[in-house]
């Protein structure tokens, strides 16, 4: 069943790295880190860590030990999402994405609508069971719309033409090829003596159907009384060759291959190969550029941003930079540590 999964460490998608200006604000004890001129609470990092045991509770797992290195590795992934999370308000801003509380009722009305049957009880259940309070969890849905919105900003000019769709389909044309096939049912077993048998009990008249759910070793097909279709090429050399070579109707001796002993029976005409055109693919092709061309650039957008916000923009309180520093991955930089 589906359901409004809130928060987490790893929400912000694509979204979870973006940057912005510089690192002005003053670093208080209360503070994990700063962010530009934004400063991240201990309460704040506090109450993640503590959504995060709720999480861990519900899925019967112990929680890790203060000072041992899976409690570390948290603490690092709580921390740093929290800088990222700051750092995608910070771009937002700059890029003139508001997000208003009318455009976060609207959404936790759709949420009710679409995951809780309308219900307020059972959304204000779900929160609850995730840790949340009302205001967290209309904190978390405005960074959803956020991170929607700046994906929007950034990937809006991405577009591609129909000579980019007619270049993508001339060379991947195989995909869009259907090889010859049939009906067929078949029986597997792994003696060539019980093949043998039941070759000729069906050879006699006996009930393939019946046979097959009884004996067969094929899962895929033995519940449906041996029945499948198959496709030219597709399945192992002698199994493939027997099934094409059969006319419709009749009945193979036990062909035997690397599964075992089949009897294969033909029970349809081969139905000729085809290949779907270019206009039945069309609108599905142009889909499936526009969101890699997109991705390809918010990727961009983020790689660059990750840099820029890496450069001295980020401080961390004494005891809570994450380890391995994730701006030591990108150009060698490091936040600094106070």
């Amino acid at each position: 069943m589906r359901r409004l999964v809130l928060f987490g460490f790893a929400s912000l998608a694509l979204f979870a790295a973006a940057c912005g200006g510089t690192s002005s604000a003053t670093l208080g004890s209360d503070d994990v880190a700063v962010v530009g001129d934004t400063q991240i609470s201990k309460q704040e990092f506090q109450q993640l860590m503590a959504r995060a045991k709720k999480s861990y509770d519900q899925q019967k797992r112990a929680f890790p030990k203060a000072g041992s290195a899976e409690y570390e590795q948290l603490k690092g992934q709580a921390i740093t999402f929290l800088v990222q999370q700051a750092e995608v308000d910070g771009q937002a801003k700059k890029l003139g994405v508001d997000i208003s509380d009318d455009k976060v009722d609207k959404e936790i009305a759709r949420y009710k609508k679409q995951f809780y049957g309308g219900s307020d009880a059972r959304y204000e259940k779900a929160v609850k069971q995730q840790g949340l309070t009302d205001e967290q969890a209309r904190d978390a849905i405005r960074q959803q719309l956020i991170s929607q919105a700046l994906f929007k900003k950034v990937t809006g000019k991405v577009k591609v033409s129909d000579a980019d769709i007619k270049a993508y389909y001339d060379t991947h044309k195989t995909q869009y090829v259907q090889p010859e096939s049939r009906d067929v049912r078949h029986i597997l077993v792994t003696k060539k003596a019980l093949a043998d048998s039941l070759y000729q009990q069906l050879k006699g008249g006996a009930n393939f159907a019946k046979l097959a759910k009884q004996y067969s070793k094929d899962p895929g097909s033995a519940a449906h009384g041996g029945k499948l279709t198959v496709s030219k090429g597709q399945t192992v050399p002698q199994f493939d060759k027997t099934a094409f070579t059969l006319k419709t109707g009749q009945l193979s001796q036990p062909v035997h291959t690397q599964y075992g002993y089949h009897i294969i029976q033909a029970l349809s005409a081969i139905k000729a190969a085809s290949t779907t055109s270019l206009a039945q693919v069309r609108a599905s092709i142009r889909q499936q550029l526009e969101q890699q061309r997109k991705n390809d650039q918010i990727t961009k957008w983020l790689d660059d941003t990750k840099k820029s916000y890496c450069n001295g923009k980020i401080k961390y309180q004494i005891g809570y930079q994450p380890s391995p520093d994730p701006c030591a991955t990108l150009t060698g930089a490091t936040s600094t540590s106070q």
